[in-house]
């Protein structure tokens, strides 16, 4: 692509940006194209905001206009950056790892409030550091999840597994990077396969597994179907298949009382949802997105 920009002011090259984006068809193309500028420059949006008339270097200019190419050809602004803010934190990202949602801060929210709950049940303050707990996060990815979780229950311990190394090793820089890889244990492992299924092991388990079906592929977008792991993104041809694997694996590995907790794909609630009629699962609730698509269920074991 030629080189787009001329005038070198930080005004005028994000507006060039955003429209270059915008003929791409690039979803969130304003934003894309200030995370981009930011990762140009090595600043920050309040430095940006404040000097709209500062010039980028030649250097700067190139770099941006590098990346903008790449984001218009698809490749994902987060794999561009190496980052992506979850739960007011930020994450590295790698296109080892699926890239983490928004809507994944319901898994948070929802395993927060069912510990919440047992705990007022048992008659001890709802707010609980986690002492004493065991938290495992079933393919973790980036770590996401149980870092964030890791933050809010500085107490307690936690498994994170992933059947994939390279996410792994993501995940750890992740854990250090927070100062909670002295609380987090990884292990490689298809679902609990490796790690051994001794009953009344954990107090929660959550995970967000592949649920995307791989009769969908061409319906995704060009950056999540091109540049996304397969293995973290498919969860088998009609894309629930992994559930029921996880659901009993799970139910041999909860104390009594504890939880699961399952980020849901926008279509398998009706083949999810019935894993849980079971006298072994208790108090099955499903929670909706902002957008009113069933996003997680949650179940207490017996």
């Amino acid at each position: 692509m030629k080189q787009v920009f001329q005038e070198k002011s930080i005004r005028v090259q994000l507006a060039r940006a955003v429209a270059l984006l915008r003929a791409a068809q690039i979803p969130s193309y304003t934003l894309a194209a200030e995370l981009l500028l930011l990762h140009a420059l090595g600043r920050d949006r309040t430095w940006l905001y404040a000097h709209p008339e500062a010039e980028l270097t030649e250097t700067q200019a190139r770099t941006f206009q590098s990346l903008l190419d790449l984001r218009a050809s698809g490749v994902p602004t987060q794999h561009l950056t190496g980052k992506q803010e979850f739960w007011g934190l930020e994450f590295e990202v790698t296109p080892d790892v699926l890239i983490p949602r928004p809507e994944t801060e319901h898994v948070i929210e929802v395993a927060l409030d069912r510990l919440a709950v047992r705990e007022l049940r048992a008659g001890r303050p709802r707010k609980n550091d986690g002492d004493g707990w065991t938290i495992a996060d079933i393919g973790t990815g980036t770590g996401c999840i149980v870092v964030a979780l890791a933050k809010e229950l500085p107490g307690a311990h936690f498994l994170a597994v992933d059947v994939s190394p390279a996410a792994l090793q993501v995940a750890r820089r992740n854990a250090a990077r927070h100062g909670a890889s002295n609380r987090i244990q990884f292990i490689e492992s298809n679902l609990f396969d490796a790690v051994g299924r001794s009953p009344l092991s954990f107090d929660l388990i959550v995970s967000n597994p592949p649920y995307v079906g791989r009769r969908e592929k061409e319906t995704l977008p060009r950056e999540v179907r091109e540049h996304e792991p397969e293995i973290a993104l498919y969860g088998g041809e009609e894309g629930y298949e992994l559930y029921a694997q996880l659901v009993s694996q799970s139910a041999d590995c909860l104390k009594s009382g504890g939880f699961l907790v399952l980020e849901l794909g926008y279509n398998s609630l009706p083949a999810v949802r019935p894993l849980f009629d079971s006298p072994g699962w208790i108090n099955v609730g499903v929670t909706s997105d902002l957008a009113g698509i069933p996003r997680v269920i949650a179940a207490e074991r017996r």
